[in-house]
């Protein structure tokens, strides 16, 4: 298998392995850095684990040959959806163009979930920000753009979190800091990904102008639980 065939798996047991929850066979990132989980092969005993991996009220995203495995007795189907896999292997241009950003950090934190919340770029949770640098662009103080990075493994790393905000779209930002982003990790000898959803064409007509190439297209799902909480007394 291709590593990228994998990604959340991969990128379990290695940049996200400090952050991984589970055992050898069935595994999830802390549900405060995201919702992903992965299995080691997808067999009926490890699926069925997944069960024990829900939080409360919470929610789990499969990705690949987990998201094509039977659904497991206890768990429901929330939704599912085609990604596009997209690679970018060709070195990105220089992109000093003026565009004045800056890097995020804890200071930024609740404006990068309140950015990602209104936009919708994928899941992003109160602690998504610490999965990798981020930058963006702040207007009158007012945070309008950003960019960064989630998932990662040996030799390969994810572009996420891309989102303007609506008031500020039409300028070329999430091309311009994608770029930036980009760059930055083909100087660490990272080819860069990400994902989009393979209906979204505008996305990824933008992701296709800032040198990304379709690799493969993906099944996603969500599963929740079919346990209803304890009621309160």
């Amino acid at each position: 298998m291709h590593p990228l065939d994998a990604p959340i798996w991969n990128s379990l047991q290695a940049g996200w392995a400090e952050l991984a929850q589970g055992d050898a066979h069935v595994v999830r990132l802390d549900p405060e850095h995201g919702p992903f989980a992965a299995t080691a092969s997808a067999a009926p005993a490890e699926m069925a684990a997944l069960a024990g991996l829900i939080p409360q009220g919470g929610e789990l995203w499969l990705l690949g040959r987990d998201a094509l495995a039977p659904t497991p007795a206890g768990l429901s189907v929330q939704r599912t959806a085609l990604l596009a896999q997209m690679v970018a292997y060709d070195p990105v241009p220089a992109c000093d163009d003026g565009l004045d950003w800056r890097e995020l950090d804890e200071a930024d934190a609740a404006d990068m979930h309140a950015l990602a919340l209104l936009t919708k770029p994928g899941p992003f949770r109160a602690r998504t920000h610490r999965l990798g640098r981020f930058i963006g662009v702040r207007e009158e103080g007012r945070l309008i753009a950003m960019a960064g990075e989630r998932m990662r493994m040996p030799g390969y790393a994810e572009v996420s979190g891309v989102c303007t905000h609506p008031d500020f779209r039409g300028r070329g930002l999430a091309g311009r800091l994608m770029r930036q982003v980009m760059q930055t990790m083909q100087a660490r000898g990272e080819t860069p990904f990400l994902h989009a959803y393979a209906s979204h064409e505008k996305t990824i007509a933008l992701y296709r102008a800032v040198g990304f190439k379709l690799r493969a297209e993906l099944p996603m799902s969500v599963l929740i639980s079919d346990v209803d909480p304890p009621a309160l007394i």
